[in-house]
């Protein structure tokens, strides 16, 4: 099973409220060294990660509107981000990804978990403002803008696709690959969720 983690009710009650930052040393969440943050973590976070939110939980050690830029970290600080079901919240996908590009290391990572375009749990929610597919991350390669002839984007960050997961409803698990493969083409609600993750690189 994947792992669920999307916006508590306590963060949609307060989406409004105005930004503030408590946290700012953030060198006893390093451990050996390495600055890993869960982004809207709400009330779970991963294990030895930095919990970052709108709001205040037990999970959550830095509370900052993800809306608001810059994030509370210094450039190249960050060792992996993991963000699960928040990229289909953001209101500047573009502002989000040049902002965790800024904070991660070089040849770090980031892992983003978010519902897929061609299921419904993509639209249900009325605070989803985009759809998520694989070709979403493309235009966040530097090689693919100039490729496809996009340099007029001007997308300051530049990731490479590590790996991509899809995680399929139950009833296609059991399937061919090949079977599986076509069923996420062509049907929906066949893939329930896309798992990403990403890798800095240099900009070229």
């Amino acid at each position: 099973m994947s792992p669920k983690k999307g916006w508590s009710q306590e963060k949609k009650s307060k989406a409004g409220k105005k930004h503030v930052t408590e946290t700012k040393d953030f060198s006893k969440f390093k451990g050996e060294g390495l600055l890993r943050i869960d982004l809207a973590c709400g009330q779970h976070k991963r294990p030895n990660f930095v919990g970052v939110d709108i709001a205040k939980t037990d999970a959550v050690e830095v509370v900052h509107d993800l809306n608001v830029y810059p994030y509370p970290f210094k450039d190249n600080s960050v060792f992996e981000i993991y963000c699960g079901h928040f990229i289909e919240h953001v209101a500047d996908i573009k502002k989000f990804m040049e902002e965790c590009y800024r904070i991660l290391n070089n040849q770090a990572v980031m892992l983003i978990l978010a519902p897929y375009y061609s299921a419904v749990g993509a639209v249900q929610d009325f605070t989803h403002v985009r759809s998520i597919s694989e070709m979403t991350f493309v235009y966040f390669n530097q090689e693919w803008l100039r490729n496809s002839k996009l340099g007029h984007y001007d997308v300051n960050c530049n990731f490479d696709v590590a790996s991509m997961r899809y995680y399929f409803d139950p009833e296609w698990i059991s399937r061919s690959e090949q079977a599986k493969e076509w069923a996420r083409k062509h049907y929906i609600n066949c893939v329930k969720e896309i798992e990403v993750t990403l890798r800095k690189i240099p900009m070229e």
